[in-house]
């Protein structure tokens, strides 16, 4: 048996799956920073035949058919632009994001949960503005008491974040792997170092 063809076709299906495609909205902008928007290079080059995007860098990597050859997209933009939403969704996520996956009692990073300022005990509730990241140790010491009684104080006070808010905050927490054509479009906004 050729060792040789079998590894070669084992090997390059699984490293195509290693090619995504930066999304990038109408206006060059990443749809988002955290997590950064990116499609497998399926649906990127799906929507690039359906005339939804267009492809503005590649990859050295060719997919092939019985009946054509196509560079996979590194890089796509959106034909039409998707409007940014107005609030910032309640999410867990987009609460670590707030708070920069960081405990905001003692400002460790890790795993996460999140503690009511208030406790809903004491008719503390679920909002931007009660809820803050927290690490397990720290939840568990702060139990249902107030920050006064657990002698704890916040990193920082709470507060709703705009979508634009999370958006920049999403830009310092980049992904481990990023491609060098996408470099241009991620960080394009920034100011220069002098």
């Amino acid at each position: 048996m050729n060792t040789e063809f079998s590894s070669n076709f084992a090997h390059n299906p699984a490293s195509l799956n290693d090619c995504p495609a930066l999304v990038l909205n109408a206006d060059f902008r990443p749809l988002s920073y955290f997590p950064l928007s990116l499609w497998r290079w399926q649906d990127a080059v799906k929507a690039s035949f359906q005339g939804r995007v267009s492809v503005i860098a590649q990859y050295d990597r060719v997919a092939r058919s019985p009946t054509i050859s196509i560079n996979i997209p590194s890089v796509i933009v959106l034909k039409g632009f998707v409007r940014p939403m107005k609030t910032a969704a309640f999410t867990r996520f987009n609460l670590f994001l707030r708070d920069g996956f960081t405990c905001q009692y003692c400002g460790s990073t890790g795993d996460m949960t999140f503690d009511h300022v208030v406790p809903r005990a004491r008719g503390g509730r679920t909002t931007w503005e009660n809820v803050v990241a927290s690490c397990g140790p720290c939840n568990l010491r702060k139990g249902a008491l107030s920050l006064r009684q657990a002698h704890m104080h916040l990193c920082q006070k709470p507060v709703r974040p705009s979508p634009s808010q999370l958006l920049n905050r999403g830009r310092q927490f980049p992904p481990n792997h990023l491609h060098e054509s996408w470099m241009d479009f991620l960080y394009w906004d920034t100011e220069l170092e002098e």
